[in-house]
Parts: C-alpha cells; sequence; structure tokens
C-alpha cells in the first residue's frame, strides 16, 4: 500500500503549500477610500436563508476581488441584507467593497404554483435602482467570471441586458441607470402584483421591460460618451458556460469576449470542488480564486481530514486481526440464510457509506485539485475499515474506488477534439466500468456466503487459523 501513503503525503504536502500560497495571495490590497467619489459601480447582492449562503459569499468576494484586480475604474458594491453576519460585511469591507445593508423585499409571487423557494429573495436586486449616487450601475450575479475590464459598459443606456436565451434576457449581468422614480414604481408595481412568470427577479425585469428585444445593439461609442434609451448587450458579455462545453473552445462572434456565467444547476456552480473535471470550466473560477482570495479557511479542514484519514488506514493495518475478531463468536440465532441476508444488507450499506460520506464533509468550496484527493483518501481509508471487520477481498470493495479514479482522468483529459466526443468518451467508459462494477459487487456478496457456510460467524471456538491462513 506505500501508493496510498504516497497519496496522503502528497495532499498533506499539497494543503500546506496552499495554504502558503493563500497567506501571500489573501493580502490583496483594498482600493483606496481617499480617492474623489466615483460614477460607476458594479455591484452584486447577498442575503441569508439558503443552504448556500457561504458558497455564494466566497463567490461574491472572489469576483468582487478579480474585478478590482483588472483595474475596473469603478466602486464594488455589496447590496447586503440586514442578517448578513458581521464578520462577512467585515471581510467584504476589508477587500475594498462597499455594502448597503438593505431590508429584504417580500416576495408577492410566493405562492404561484411554479414558485421556487429559493429565488424568494432575488427581489432584492432592484435595490440597485436607488444606488442614485452612481451615473450607471452594472448589477451581477455572484456566478461570472470576468475575462477581461469591462468598463466600457457604463457607456450603455438606462437598461440593457444580454439574451442568452434567444427570447428573453437574462438578469445575471445587467446596466442601468439608478433612479429612485423607478426604484419606487418598481416597489408599487410589486404591490400591485405585476406579472411575474417565474416569481424571481428574472421574470419581474423581462415584465418591466418588455421591449427590450426589439432595440438596438450596444457598442460603446469611441468617444466614451454615455448613451440613453435601452439596449441589447452583446453575448459575450453573458457567455453561457453550456456554449462552451459542446465545442470546448468559446466561439462567441458577436461583441468582446469579457465575462463566463453559470446559469446551470444549483448544485453545479463552479466553486463547488466537484464541479471539476465533470465541467471544464470549474477550475477556470477555482483558479480566480486561488489567485484572488485563497483557501486559508478551508485549509485546516482538509488537513485535519487527511490526518484522520491516514490515522484510519494506520490503525485498521496494524489492528487486522483484532478488527477481524468481531465479525467471529457471534450467535446465530436464526436461520443462516436469515444470517446471510443481514450481511449482506450490512455489508451494502457500509460499502456505500465508505464512498458517500468523504463526499459530503470536505468543505464544498475547496480546490478541485484538494477536493478529489481527499475524497479519495476518505473513500479509500473507510473502505478499509470494511474490509478488515468482514474479511472481504480488497480489489473486490475497491473496484469502484478505482472507476472513480479512471473517470476523473478520462474526464480531465484535455484534448478533446470537441465536447461530443468527450461525452462518447465519457460513456464509452462508464460502460466498460458497469460490468466490472457489477462483478465486485456479486463477488463480495458471495464471499459473505461463503463465510457463513464455512461457520465462520457462528458461536464457539472457530477455526480462526484456516481462515485466517486463506484469507491472509
Amino acid at each position: 500500500m506505500g501508493w496510498s501513503v504516497g497519496l496522503c503525503w502528497w495532499l498533506v504536502a499539497a494543503a500546506a503549500a496552499w495554504a502558503a500560497a493563500a497567506a501571500a495571495e489573501g493580502e490583496v490590497g483594498a482600493v483606496a477610500g481617499a480617492a474623489a467619489p466615483r460614477r460607476h459601480a458594479y455591484a452584486a447582492m447577498m442575503y441569508m436563508g439558503t443552504p448556500r449562503d457561504y458558497e455564494f459569499y466566497v463567490a461574491t468576494r472572489v469576483m468582487m476581488r478579480s474585478l478590482g484586480r483588472l483595474s475596473a475604474t469603478a466602486d464594488r458594491v455589496v447590496i447586503a441584507s440586514l442578517d448578513v453576519p458581521p464578520r462577512w460585511v467585515q471581510a467584504l469591507k476589508d477587500d475594498g467593497v462597499k455594502v448597503v445593508s438593505v431590508e429584504n423585499l417580500k416576495n408577492p409571487y410566493e405562492k404561484q404554483e411554479n414558485f421556487n423557494m429559493r429565488f424568494k429573495l432575488t427581489l432584492n436586486k432592484l435595490y440597485a435602482w436607488s444606488l442614485v449616487s452612481y451615473e450607471r450601475v452594472v448589477m451581477l450575479d455572484s456566478d461570472n467570471i470576468f475575462l477581461q475590464n469591462t468598463d466600457e459598459l457604463f457607456q450603455c443606456g438606462r437598461f440593457c441586458a444580454v439574451f442568452i436565451n434567444p427570447c428573453i434576457f437574462h438578469t445575471g449581468l445587467f446596466v442601468l441607470k439608478p433612479s429612485m422614480d423607478v426604484f419606487k414604481n418598481m416597489l408599487h408595481e410589486l404591490a400591485v402584483g405585476r406579472e411575474n412568470p417565474d416569481g424571481a427577479d428574472q421574470g419581474f425585469l423581462a415584465s418591466y421591460f418588455p421591449d427590450l428585444l426589439d432595440q438596438p445593439m450596444f457598442h460603446p461609442p469611441a468617444n466614451g460618451t454615455k448613451l440613453e434609451g435601452t439596449y441589447r448587450l452583446p453575448l459575450g458579455y453573458q457567455m453561457d458556460a453550456s456554449y462552451y462545453y459542446l465545442k470546448l473552445r468559446w466561439s462567441i462572434p458577436c461583441g468582446p469576449n469579457s465575462v463566463i456565467t453559470f446559469p446551470s444547476a444549483p448544485w453545479f456552480k463552479p466553486w463547488y470542488w466537484w464541479s471539476w473535471p465533470v465541467l471544464p470550466l470549474g477550475l477556470s473560477w477555482h483558479e480566480q480564486r486561488r489567485e484572488n482570495l485563497g483557501y486559508s479557511s478551508e485549509i485546516p479542514v482538509v488537513l485535519i481530514q487527511a490526518v484522520l484519514y491516514i490515522g484510519v488506514i494506520a490503525v485498521t493495518r496494524l489492528a487486522r486481526p483484532s478488527l477481524s475478531k468481531m465479525c467471529y463468536n457471534r450467535r446465530m440465532e436464526k436461520s443462516t440464510m436469515f444470517l446471510l441476508s443481514l450481511l449482506r444488507v450490512v455489508v451494502a450499506w457500509s460499502i456505500l457509506a465508505a464512498y458517500t460520506i468523504p463526499f459530503f464533509i470536505i468543505p464544498r468550496t475547496v480546490h478541485p485539485l484538494l477536493g478529489w484527493p481527499l475524497y479519495l483518501l476518505g473513500s479509500f481509508s473507510l473502505s478499509s475499515i470494511v474490509i478488515n471487520i468482514f474479511l472481504l477481498h480488497p480489489f473486490s470493495v475497491l473496484t469502484t474506488w478505482f472507476g472513480i479514479v479512471g473517470a476523473l482522468f478520462v474526464m480531465s483529459f484535455p484534448w478533446y477534439l470537441n465536447g461530443v466526443v468527450r461525452a462518447l468518451v465519457v460513456f464509452a467508459y462508464a460502460f466498460c466500468c458497469a460490468p466490472l462494477v457489477w462483478a465486485s459487487l456479486v463477488k463480495t456478496m458471495s464471499s459473505l456466503q461463503v463465510l457463513v457456510e464455512r461457520d465462520a460467524f457462528r458461536l464457539g471456538e472457530p477455526n480462526q487459523n484456516a481462515e485466517f491462513t486463506k484469507l491472509y
């Protein structure tokens, strides 16, 4: 098992290196507050009440810091609900971000049949129109990756947005001209129950600006003047990540390729460690985090878990005979078939737990190059407990483990011609692995039957020497 020890120490060394990098890079300077007031702002919102509050907080910090590194000549503002933890607010201020605290807007669409509760507080985005100290505001969702400076957006009119959907604009990035009159009118429209197809900010704004599809495309004037009216933004300002997965490269002909957005399933946002290599662009977001924020908050947890897993492996190796005796000296009060069925259920659930428990306790926003090795180490260590307690063949239990390792290499291979070829290769790999995983499970269940039939689990004085000789 020398390779497993090598994996363990590689993980510890890598985590230590990440900690050092985080300490160095986490000191990105805040924008000086003594400068003259700025006329423009990049804004995002933050509220509490979802299972993913911390993840969106981290994502917001990464996005705001990346804007600072791109030398954006605008303030960075976060519209935060009053219940956002003070330490989060202070961390944002330390990053040079201005925090505007607001009360949550009541969502009048909660009783709609198609309403999704995770969008309950997204109407807080309307507070962007109340930022009247700015001439223009670019309102952002937290799942944006900025590839280059986009300050030219501040030349757009009173409302500008991108049409990802051919008929409905996307509210992950839009430009607005703040106005208290507009803000008060929006609140009035909420009170009277203006039509809103999805009950969220997306549906409300699409209803409030219904004619945007018929407006001209935005092209920033060369002389730097600001436009009035409403405009459509080129797709390059909101490049849907799903477009990349088809060709594994960007091919956006209209507008600058400036901003990537991830309007995907909530559990596949780019900040989750398992998003890569399942989704190739997940690593891009984590590289931005590594450069702008670091991983100092997750590294201690990663190190503790790695040490615990290494300890589990060491203990199971040293205490192997003692663990196996737990399976002996058990009174069989029912028939052999009942005992066999019970053992099969217990073993199946134990193996399942060995592969699932590490997944759920790893910090969800850690870098994939730390998350996946930690998961593999954890599942290997817990599988070793199952192997030793139930006297199972190691390769039968670890077939799934090797299959996961292979799948990671297949998905992370960087030289596929396009996304279709990649998907076909992943499917072919899964098709070939499925019979092996099934065969390993059948072999594991068969080995339990052999042990029961040979009275390995009966009360009394079992022939331990014979079984030990055969198994070890």
